[in-house]
């Protein structure tokens, strides 16, 4: 990361900072450090705030010059009414946006009396704020370039909460740089290089499986979808011991298709690069890996990615071929872009051999999730109520909120086969719980519970955005093929 983040004490007023932030509640009054502030600059924020020309609503933002003494400038922004951790996330992170775009260079930010919660929020945002991707750009001429944002310095009482916003935006940044990879430099392999570098730095333990290992495992399932390519498939366990000797662990795992063409069931052309996507399950367990072990917490924890490519060709998995998965069950391919499934079940199997306390799993499973919850909540589902108000709870917590959706018996109908033990698809009626019923099969002898995410673009670089943009309508190809159940992930 290359934002230096800092937690000091100071008053607003007295700050000589290219650029200063305030983050402002709606209908919250001037406390003394900002009343002080008011007052070096004339008055301009407090009779902003009576003209109503600045309402603190969430998002807006306002800029003032600075006075002859003090922050050069000062920047508002409005958290509105919501809850005030999420809030500041997100108005540290349009604070970075900004100043990056002003070339500020350097920042302070202040929001009153902060917790340790809340100073760990504004660190995330602000790293989040301030990253980008640049690995695969050219740099524009030098008189052209604005100064990057480099340093941060949160007004706080104390630095409370900023070595964990640190770990945590260590761990975002990297599966961010994973996700925007193109799929011809973020490769299996290169998934399973960076699960090497991450042991390696904290000491945790990793094992990687390739093609020889896996059918050896009787991986059938997993290894179907990767008969297609000839890149080698990944399946990755990254080992964190911070808890008792011989606490179970908590598993997490992550679906890391590197790029999804569907296979033989080709999706569209239209949007079709956006399927580097489809791995951001895999680089959201590596990023949390990253953070636990920063954060060194007292918990046993194990990272499990499966990865490969899902490409068509003449070695191509077929709808209709019948499969063997590690678990001894027999799987009819119904639709080969419904493979995402089919990587994570013999994933879930090998994940019994930890003996772990709970297993958790997120992907971007399944397109009939955007479709059920759109691009603000995720789905979540499980075989444990008890795991389920976790997970529910957890993304409450982390400004990330997910829904639960009904685990019903007659569902299982619906992925019934007539030569199988299963099938991968059930068509399009209640598409993202088929999927978690499919799962749910090889989710054997332990607690499991999972997040369903939307892979679309908006929700991918939101980062960028500032805001959820609208995905592009449908063209006539796509809707026939969605019609028809083809399109999965």
């Amino acid at each position: 990361m290359t934002l230096s983040l800092a937690a000091e004490r100071g008053a607003p007023a007295s700050l000589d900072v290219p650029l200063l932030v305030i983050a402002l509640a709606a209908g919250a009054a001037l406390d003394e450090p900002l009343a002080a502030l008011d007052r070096q600059l004339g008055g301009a924020i407090g009779r902003l705030l009576a003209r109503r020309d600045f309402r603190a609503g969430r998002d807006e933002t306002l800029h003032l010059a600075g006075g002859s003494s003090g922050p050069a400038r000062v920047l508002l922004i409005g958290i509105g009414k919501t809850e005030r951790v999420p809030g500041l996330r997100r108005a540290g992170a349009l604070a970075a946006r900004q100043a990056g775009r002003m070339g500020a260079g350097r920042l302070a930010f202040y929001a009153g009396t902060l917790d340790r919660r809340e100073t760990e929020a504004v660190a995330l945002g602000l790293a989040a704020g301030a990253w980008d991707y640049t690995d695969t750009k050219t740099l524009p001429p030098e008189d052209e370039r604005r100064a990057p944002l480099t340093a941060a310095v949160i007004l706080a009482a104390d630095d409370a909460g900023l070595d964990d916003g640190r770990a945590l935006a260590e761990g975002h940044g990297l599966a961010r740089t994973l996700g925007m990879m193109p799929g011809n430099l973020c490769t299996p392999e290169f998934l399973a290089d960076t699960a090497r570098d991450i042991a390696q730095r904290h000491g945790l333990t990793v094992t990687v499986l390739g093609r020889e290992e896996m059918e050896r495992e009787g991986m059938g399932s997993f290894l179907c979808v990767a008969q297609g390519t000839p890149q080698e498939p990944k399946l990755i366990a990254l080992e964190y011991r911070g808890g008792a000797a011989g606490a179970k662990p908590v598993a997490l795992v992550g679906k890391g298709l590197c790029f999804d063409s569907g296979g033989i069931s080709i999706k569209p052309a239209q949007g079709m690069e956006w399927m580097k996507f489809d791995m951001c399950g895999a680089a959201g367990v590596l990023g949390a890996m990253e953070a636990i072990a920063r954060m060194r917490l007292p918990v046993n924890v194990v990272g499990l990615v499966g990865s490969t490519t899902n490409m068509p060709s003449g070695t191509a998995v077929k709808p209709g071929d019948v499969v063997r998965s590690m678990s001894g069950k027999f799987i009819e391919i119904i639709n080969t872009d419904a493979e995402g499934r089919l990587v994570l079940a013999d994933v879930l199997s090998y994940a019994k051999r930890f003996d772990p306390a709970a297993v958790v799993d997120a992907a971007t499973l399944t397109g009939a999730c955007v479709i059920a919850l759109g691009h603000t909540a995720t789905g979540v589902m499980g075989n444990d109520a008890a795991l389920v108000r976790e997970v529910l709870e957890a993304g409450t917590r982390a400004g990330e909120p997910g829904w639960e959706l009904p685990m019903w018996d007659d569902y299982r109908e619906l992925i019934k086969s007539d030569v199988a033990d299963i099938k991968n698809s059930g068509g399009r009626p209640a598409g993202t719980i088929t999927a978690a019923f499919f799962l749910k099969e090889f989710a054997d002898g332990y607690p499991w519970g999972r997040r369903d995410g939307a892979r679309s673009p908006s929700v991918a670089i939101r980062y960028r955005a500032g805001r959820i943009r609208c995905r592009r309508a449908p063209t006539r190809r796509a809707r026939a093929r969605r019609d028809r159940g083809s399109i999965r992930s």
